[in-house]
């Protein structure tokens, strides 16, 4: 996923020599490519995601009423993908006017806000559903208890509140700054924060994403060896068949539109932590974009 820290220049730091709000520019980054590919890609999942989410939340609206657990979570996880995806075109104007933004500081705070509210909340609604399933395979009498309708629609108010609660911080470290004629609008924040914004990032992957990607792995892992005991019939080798391909589905989410993100974003800012060379940075923030 792209980042917004987007001038043709990084800071790796303050320089001594400098005051406390200058840094030294030293490393340049030829990141033509970004004003093609990032606003085509972002068309793309704009168009493929308001095509597909906004269909599915009609349909849980006016068609599949009343709803189960399972439902409730999904209807969630389709509404924080919408909400994401509607704050696209901003980004596809930002990065096709060469990282130029119009629409002020607050509005640049929200569309930051937004991305990761809905990155997170989607990673805990996929966790609900882990966890569900976890509770209907391996321990059906608590799923009883615990996979009321009400009790999902109240976990899922508490995770986009908590989540909200979590990333109110970086609403006050997310900015704008002037270079030139060219307004930036900061993914992360000013190059003199960055360090404090990196421990913040930090606290915040390990919380939202590293819990709950090890809780769904531990789900599922028990669910794999719960399914693969010896159970006769067809019916349930058919329910058996339904649950893997349903934990299959739901890993590879997680493999592909989470781990990336999070491995590459780790990675790019311990080289900008660390002062790494020139090339090292470019090549990282190549694969960061």
């Amino acid at each position: 996923m792209a980042t917004a820290e987007s001038s043709l220049f990084t800071s790796l730091g303050p320089s001594p020599g400098l005051g406390e709000d200058e840094v030294e520019l030293d490393c340049w980054f030829n990141e033509e490519f970004k004003f093609i590919l990032l606003p085509v890609s972002y068309t793309v999942v704009f168009v493929l995601g308001l095509g597909l989410n906004a269909p599915t939340l009609w349909l849980f609206l006016f068609r599949l009423r009343p709803w189960d657990a399972t439902a409730t979570y999904m209807f969630h996880l389709a509404l924080s993908d919408t909400l994401y995806v509607l704050s696209l075109p901003t980004l596809v104007y930002y990065y096709a006017a060469r990282n130029h933004w119009p629409f002020g500081t607050g509005f640049c705070k929200f569309i930051r806000f937004l991305f990761y509210w809905n990155l997170y909340c989607s990673v805990l609604f996929l966790t609900c559903i882990s966890v569900h399933r976890y509770l209907g395979i391996c321990h059906p009498l608590r799923a009883l208890r615990w996979g009321r309708p009400r009790f999902a629609a109240l976990l899922c108010l508490g995770v986009w509140l908590v989540v909200a609660g979590c990333l109110v911080p970086n609403l006050f470290f997310v900015t704008t700054s002037t270079r030139g004629t060219t307004i930036l609008c900061h993914d992360t924040t000013r190059p003199e924060k960055f360090a404090h914004y990196v421990h913040f990032s930090s606290a915040i992957m390990g919380l939202l994403f590293g819990l709950p990607c090890l809780v769904t792995l531990v789900c599922y892992g028990l669910m794999v060896q719960r399914l693969y005991q010896p159970l006769p019939g067809s019916a349930q080798s058919f329910s058996r068949l339904h649950s893997l391909r349903t934990i299959t589905v739901v890993l590879t989410v997680f493999a592909v539109c989470f781990v990336p993100f999070h491995i590459t974003r780790t990675i790019y800012y311990l080289a900008r932590r660390l002062e790494a060379d020139c090339q090292t940075l470019n090549i990282v923030n190549v694969a960061y974009k």
